[in-house]
């Protein structure tokens, strides 16, 4: 497979490329993570993506395919980023707690004058989570730079997630598989 470029510093995405066997350097450059009102999740997600991969590629000659992504976290229609604060951490887990919510990841692949865009939805439940394992995680884990309050990867995952419908590594931050069938795709 081709070397591609992940304009992305998520050591999620990184270790899952590294799990699939894609060749992958990283270059990143700062975005705006904001988007226009009235777009659904999935419209959201894939507009980030969007931004984060045309600002690799308009600021570095690059030959290479450029590989972006971004995770949102939906509960009941509202999105929830990343938390600000230990508080905010906590407020967000115990809002997820004994809830369904849907983690999207919108991808993003440009190849010189192709692109393919496309968005991934998995379904998460909670169990009922007590304060103090919530407190425990978020003490414990430091999950601030993640959507959602939580990577399912670590402890709460093992312990919190009562199910999931849907892509396990979209929740981690990438539906890996389906972006080596879209890169084979561009291969072709």
């Amino acid at each position: 497979m081709q070397k591609i470029i992940l304009a992305s510093q998520s050591p999620r995405r990184k270790q899952l490329l590294e799990w699939a066997e894609v060749p992958f350097d990283i270059i990143i450059q700062q975005t705006d993570e904001s988007y226009p009102e009235k777009l659904t999740a999935e419209e959201i997600a894939i507009y980030i993506a969007r931004n984060k991969a045309f600002a690799v590629k308009q600021n570095k000659n690059i030959n290479a395919p450029i590989l972006a992504a971004d995770t949102i976290v939906v509960l009941n229609n509202t999105i929830i980023g990343k938390p600000t604060s230990r508080e905010d951490a906590v407020k967000i887990l115990s809002s997820l707690s004994g809830t369904i919510h849907h983690v999207t990841t919108g991808v993003v692949i440009i190849a010189g004058d192709k692109e393919i865009a496309f968005a991934e939805t998995t379904k998460v439940q909670f169990h009922q989570l007590t304060q103090q394992q919530i407190e425990f995680y978020v003490d414990n884990y430091k999950p601030y730079d993640k959507a959602g309050a939580y990577a399912i990867q670590e402890w709460i995952g093992v312990v919190g997630i009562k199910s999931i419908e849907g892509d396990f590594y979209n929740v981690m931050g990438l539906p890996v598989s389906r972006v080596v069938q879209a890169l084979n795709e561009l291969a072709v």
